[in-house]
């Protein structure tokens, strides 16, 4: 029964936000810093689905590299979240990715992979850096891990309360290793995601149960 409902959950929802956000994630700078811009969008109390959108707008928009956030002025980046119907916090999180972006570019060239090798590949250790970021918080940083884990195996199993409130949900282990141990290691990041899914959508996770 776990083995089929892990299937029917994949099925359902087993796509990470970096995708639908359009990010193919690899371990180069630019996917990794548009996964810190949308983990930074998704910290705030607003729907995941804009926030995902609102990441997608900044990179058609031509903000999907840090030096490009930079040189963006803070109205352009405004006007981009406004696009994608990131209203309420658009100005404040305008100011704070244009810091964000300095601050990637001082301390680590402009590329987060610098980030995890000062840390040695340590988890606590990243996400306590992350969260030096201006509005990447213990939640923006466990956004980063969740999905990042796809191409930092370094941080699996990134499985946090949202992604364990997901498992609990559809009657799934809420042992973070035995939850991982349900799929191979390469496909956590997507298991995290899908259970946020279902942790978000009581609807969904009563398909996935009554499947």
């Amino acid at each position: 029964m776990t083995r089929r409902t892990v299937d029917e959950l994949l099925d359902r929802a087993g796509r990470t936000y970096a995708a639908d956000a359009g990010i193919r994630m690899a371990d180069t700078p630019a996917p990794l810093y548009r996964l810190l811009v949308m983990s930074v969008l998704l910290s705030a109390p607003i729907s995941a689905d804009i926030a995902v959108a609102a990441t997608a707008e900044l990179v058609r928009s031509g903000m999907g590299t840090p030096a490009r956030m930079r040189a963006a002025s803070w109205q352009q980046r405004v006007d981009a979240l406004g696009r994608a119907r990131y209203r309420r916090y658009d100005e404040s999180t305008a100011t704070a990715l244009g810091e964000g972006a300095e601050l990637l570019h001082d301390r680590y060239g402009d590329d987060l992979r610098r980030l995890r090798d000062r840390t040695d590949g340590d988890p606590a250790r990243i996400r306590e850096l992350l969260t030096e970021f201006p509005r990447v918080g213990p939640t923006g940083a466990e956004i980063f891990c969740r999905e990042a884990q796809v191409v930092w195996p370094q941080l699996r199993p990134a499985l946090d309360r949202k992604a364990l409130d997901g498992a609990r949900a559809i009657g799934l282990p809420t042992d973070v290793d035995e939850l991982a141990g349900l799929v191979r290691a390469d496909r956590v990041g997507v298991l995290a995601a899908a259970l946020v899914r279902v942790s978000l959508d009581g609807g969904l996770a009563q398909e996935v149960r009554a499947a």
